[in-house]
């Protein structure tokens, strides 16, 4: 896989050795009219350009490069399979793809998946054979419609204020996986180390007679750490599942800086994956969020997840794990991952380096009030904590950003309640910012650049006759943690201060010095960490996005400032851990 590019296996807790990548160079096509169905474009037809997978045609490492709108765009490649390859099932992989996808194998609709932000698999075991095939795929994008959330996307053809480069199509790895008639779809492990267990459930796809016979081998898991096994345990299937309890006596904790990680393996037949978990809690204690069992003031930046060449994808796997150590070198301890649904392979490192993250949606560019739009996003949405369920570093989830009051509060209400339903082991919030309707965390988003009129909104938060800055949050009890969730976005251009000029943008008025700037972050951080009733941070944030300039690093990632002494303002003891 020397010349493809991103050729690492893009799940790293769902590993089986029998894949393909199928990144690299494919046949394109911009379709503005969408007439590309009518025009059968997925049995024949000429392609007039190549782009290479996984990168979008905005960005300049897809060899495209075009930035403006596209109504549909169409991708072909064929693929090989051999006598060998044919003998069990054949599941193609999509990382994301961006908005609507259509996918045709030797010209026959393999299925449709609608949702920019998370994989989707199509079994095509039924329309494959031997030798060559043929695979096209249709992307069908809108984000000025209000009916698809776009996240940062720009609804205007320029980028402008806080929104960037649009992404059309696929933006993440596709792959072929070849498995067993009957194969592991799927797990969902829920550790809970304070009974020293970790409890699995594993979900199973293929008929029951597929072995030869109507009986189900069980299923089994093996949990390692440090290479030395821990504990097995076997359960047989119950319908197309089957929930093993895996005993960890004396569990070694995952925690902030500490990455603990237990490997796991699972065998069911013919078929077998490898994993990993981390064994931590998270709960909510006297207006603080604990992992496992200790009040952590969480030290988040807000990372959008864009990047120069690649747009919404990293030109590298080790792009993903440079941004974290980025954050951590500046003296965060996690991320709020903003209004884009990151790939699997950043969450890997995430839990690999004990960096903790809250896991959101893209809805900006969505009307949630209506049902165009609010439907096929909770749908997504449900399909993204599937995905991202077993990651440890995830220790909240938050499906909406800055939704307006006038909204609809069923919708707030009825997100929560889904999101709750599908994790109950993490605290949830209904929607950054302003509203909140039923929320685990009130967070509200400040960007107010003076530190002293700042320190005074909070000040009223302490004594008994608790105050919540916001008339929104007046309804809620006071024991309920308080998370600032977005907060500084200084803005600073070295080279745009020494020429008094202004073509970039941030909040407020941009400094004059740049010890003017370690002022403004200093003071206002020092604000929300000596305040006791506040528990979390997220400034804004990691890096330059195109014309956005409130970075702590530029868009191609260069430090900005002196990385000591920022290290030192947002690492800074926190009120809370002192009373802890």
């Amino acid at each position: 896989m020397a010349n493809i590019p991103r050729p690492e296996h893009p799940r790293p807790q769902m590993l089986r050795q029998s894949w393909e990548s199928l990144n690299g160079s494919w046949e394109f096509e911009i379709d503005h009219g969408k007439s590309g169905f009518e025009r059968k474009l997925y049995e024949s037809g000429s392609f007039s350009q190549r782009i290479i997978v996984p990168f979008c045609p905005e960005s300049k490492l897809s060899g495209i490069e075009y930035k403006d709108f596209m109504a549909a765009v169409w991708y072909r490649r064929s693929f090989s399979l051999s006598k060998v390859r044919m003998t069990g099932r054949i599941l193609l992989h999509f990382g994301a793809v961006d908005y609507k996808a259509s996918v045709y194998i030797n010209g026959q609709l393999a299925g449709t998946h609608s949702g920019g932000y998370v994989s989707f698999t199509l079994d095509i075991s039924r329309l494959v054979a031997e030798g060559e095939n043929t695979l096209v795929v249709c992307a069908e994008d809108d984000v000025q419609s209000g009916n698809q959330p776009g996240g940062k996307q720009s609804d205007r053809y320029y980028s402008y204020g806080c929104l960037y480069t649009r992404t059309t199509g696929i933006w993440q790895t596709v792959w072929l996986e070849y498995v067993p008639e009957r194969y592991i779809k799927n797990y969902r492990i829920i550790p809970d180390p304070e009974n020293g267990r970790a409890l699995l459930t594993v979900r199973l796809a293929g008929t029951p007679a597929a072995d030869g016979g109507p009986e189900s081998p069980p299923v089994e898991a093996v949990a390692y750490f440090g290479g030395r096994e821990v504990c097995r345990a076997a359960a047989r299937v119950s319908g197309d599942s089957a929930c093993l309890v895996l005993p960890i006596p004396n569990p070694v904790l995952w925690d902030l800086g500490k990455p603990n990680l237990y490997d796991l393996d699972i065998n069911w037949g013919r078929d077998s994956v490898k994993g990993y978990f981390g064994m931590r809690s998270v709960s909510l204690t006297n207006n603080t969020i604990h992992i496992n069992g200790r009040p952590v003031y969480q030290r988040l930046v807000l990372d959008q997840g864009f990047y120069p060449d690649g747009i919404y994808t990293a030109p590298g796997n080790e792009d993903l794990r440079k941004d974290i150590e980025l954050s951590m070198a500046a003296g965060f301890n996690g991320a709020r991952l903003h209004q884009k649904v990151f790939e699997e392979q950043f969450l890997y490192w995430a839990d690999k380096l004990g960096y903790i993250v809250w896991g959101e949606h893209a809805s900006w560019r969505l009307n949630i009030d209506r049902r165009e739009g609010y439907l096929p996003f909770a749908t997504e949405w449900q399909e993204i904590v599937e995905r991202d369920f077993n990651h440890p570093s995830i220790v909240g989830w938050c499906p909406l950003n800055e939704t307006g009051k006038s909204q609809v509060d069923d919708i707030l209400r009825g997100l929560y309640t889904l999101t709750k339903q599908l994790d109950p082991t993490r605290p949830v919030i209904d929607t950054s910012g302003y509203v909140h309707v039923i929320t685990d965390v009130l967070d509200t988003h400040d960007y107010e650049q003076d530190p002293k009129t700042f320190e005074k909104a909070y000040a009223g938060m302490e004594g008994e006759n608790v105050y919540y800055p916001h008339d929104i949050h007046g309804l809620f009890s006071k024991n309920i943690p308080y998370f600032v969730s977005e907060y500084g976005g200084t803005w600073w251009n070295a080279e745009e201060a020494a020429q008094s000029a202004s073509q970039g943008w941030g909040y407020g008025n941009r400094c004059k010095t740049i010890e003017e700037v370690y002022a403004r972050i200093e003071g206002l951080t020092r604000a929300l960490l000596d305040n006791p009733r506040i528990c979390a941070f997220c400034y804004t944030q990691l890096t330059d996005v195109e014309q956005e300039q409130n970075g702590i690093y530029t868009y191609d990632r260069q430090a900005k400032f002196d990385m000591n002494r920022i290290k030192a303002i947002f690492s800074a003891p926190a009120a809370i851990e002192k009373q802890g």
